[in-house]
């Protein structure tokens, strides 16, 4: 496996912010906003479907670090926190990773989505998810 993000890991070859045993994060190569930094677990997990939930969850803790960082350091109003998983989400790098995205007011950029899916799922998405997840079997589409 040649995966980008274990190889800036292991080769200690990125402009580090911070670097962790579980997560880690650094500054990417083309920022979308000054401070702009992805956030990544420190060994390789494809994306969120695969990533244990103690990993996420320090994960998301350092996110939650960075943004903050961003905020005091930057004095960013706020952040856009983006990830994509899986085929069909635009998921970059096969290797989960969260871009947090300082951002003001005045910053002149859009994070969030202008089009609306074309996709159509049969019955109320809403209801299936609730009824899988509240552990019910849902058969059929």
């Amino acid at each position: 496996m040649d995966c980008t993000f274990c190889r800036l890991i292991r080769e200690d070859a990125a402009r580090w912010v911070a670097h962790g045993p579980v997560a880690c994060a650094f500054s990417p190569l083309d920022p979308l906003a000054p401070g702009h930094t992805l956030v990544v677990p420190t060994r390789h997990y494809a994306d969120v479907f695969d990533t244990p939930p103690d990993v996420l969850a320090a994960t998301t803790a350092l996110v939650q670090r960075v943004a903050g960082a961003m905020r005091a350091a930057l004095d960013a109003s706020g952040v856009n926190i983006l990830s994509a998983s899986g085929p069909g989400s635009e998921q970059s790098v096969p290797h989960l990773h969260l871009h947090v995205v300082p951002r003001w007011a005045d910053d002149g950029i859009s994070t969030w989505p202008t089009g609306r899916s074309e996709h159509h799922v049969a019955g109320d998405p809403g209801a299936r998810l609730a009824e899988l997840l509240a552990g019910g079997q849902h058969h059929g589409g």
